[in-house]
């Protein structure tokens, strides 16, 4: 689901994937392995992901759900 969201997010910023790997300091290939689900960021990573896509880490992480009964 991070991927998912991580990708929405993006898209919602109007931002592309060069212009994302190029705000986090990383090559294209690497922002792209996150989109695919293949790696996961680092929690620096993932903090700047949050502040550069304006959402909260939670959003990203799905924890944004209530918890179920």
């Amino acid at each position: 689901m991070f991927r998912k969201r991580l990708r929405q997010a993006r898209i919602d910023a109007n931002l592309t994937q060069q212009r994302m790997a190029d705000l986090l300091g990383i090559s294209l290939n690497g922002y792209q392995k996150y989109e695919q689900g293949e790696t996961q960021p680092p929690l620096d990573t993932l903090v700047k992901l949050s502040r550069i896509l304006n959402v909260t880490t939670d959003y990203l992480l799905c924890n944004d759900k209530p918890p179920e009964d």
